[in-house]
């Protein structure tokens, strides 16, 4: 989709004017849903002493007779809890489903403080409505970062109800969407989908209760990047019977923490990797020395030599024969 295609979307622009706040109603097709009232209670002040200095943006719809507000909910929403008779409105024409949506996301370009789940159902309806998958496009088309949509994408295939907890109105019962995009790696993993104990929904279940009671040290969303890696470290090591017997256990018991998944062979392996890795670099770059054109760089030098001893040194140590 190009930027031309996107600006056709756009809705032509009607007029600034004045309007009466009941004549407002929200837009349905809003990506943000949830209005937590520490932000509001800020800007509502700010309205009570300065006004509205931002105009709304709205379109007239015929069918629900009202007009209906684009962008600034939360200023109309503020303006109500103040008392005002009218607000100031950017008028442009009625939008298409996709238009509308489309505007919403410009318009406010995913700012810091909205949830990323009610972002996800309104990418939902665009991906619907105009057959489209791809994340770059979807990005450029809604003015949205590439990872963004990915990480909308991931929280769309969870169930409704995993869905609804990430949508409570209460902030201090609505479940982060970095719990559910942080797990996402764990549950799509294909060999732990294989283990014939595994069921994707009972084991997201029972990874948001030791979340949310903090039992087996589940502390932090990032405890699934650990949980990630010790099964990839163990499939490595090829200890797929160990890994899939741990993490069984530490499914059913509470007690367990991921240091339970740690097999400390697999550990080993995993570190043997990265130093084959930069060993690997190292010889490159040694290998790709001119020494005439490097012969007075005397640190350099110095440094190969105390390598060359280091080396000799771990060589012994580990009953190696020297060549």
């Amino acid at each position: 989709m190009t930027k031309n295609d996107i600006h056709k979307l756009a809705p032509e622009n009607i007029g600034i004017k004045n309007i009466s706040i009941e004549s407002l109603v929200p837009n349905p097709h809003n990506p943000r849903m949830l209005f937590d009232r520490v932000p509001l209670e800020v800007l509502r002040a700010s309205i009570a002493k300065v006004g509205i200095l931002v105009p709304l943006t709205v379109y007239w719809s015929q069918e629900k007779e009202h007009y209906v507000i684009l962008d600034g909910q939360r200023r109309w929403m503020c303006a109500k809890e103040l008392g005002l008779k009218d607000v100031p409105v950017n008028q442009v024409a009625e939008p298409t489903l996709v238009q509308n949506i489309v505007t919403m996301f410009q318009i406010h370009q995913l700012r810091e403080d909205w949830e990323l789940m009610p972002t996800a159902l309104k990418l939902e309806v665009l991906m619907r409505e105009l057959n489209e998958r791809n994340d770059k496009k979807l990005a450029a088309l809604c003015g949205l970062n590439q990872a963004v949509v990915s990480r909308c994408k991931k929280l769309l295939s969870y169930p409704k109800k995993y869905q609804d907890l990430m949508l409570d109105p209460d902030p201090g019962k609505r479940v982060k969407a970095d719990f559910f995009i942080e797990l996402y790696v764990v549950i799509n993993d294909r060999f732990v989908n294989k283990m014939t104990w595994f069921s994707k929904n009972k084991f997201t279940q029972r990874m948001l209760e030791k979340y949310q009671s903090r039992k087996s040290g589940l502390k932090s969303v990032t405890a699934f990047r650990i949980m990630k890696q010790h099964i990839n470290n163990a499939r490595h090591a090829k200890k797929d019977k160990l890994i899939t017997e741990r993490l069984k256990e530490f499914y059913f018991d509470d007690t367990l923490t991921l240091d339970h998944l740690r097999i400390q062979s697999a550990d080993v392996s995993a570190g043997v990797r990265k130093l084959l890795g930069d060993i690997r670099k190292i010889e490159q770059a040694v290998d790709e020395i001119d020494v005439s054109e490097y012969y007075g760089e005397e640190e350099l030098w110095s440094h190969l030599e105390r390598l060359l001893k280091l080396i000799r040194s771990k060589l012994e140590a580990a009953g190696r024969r020297l060549k």
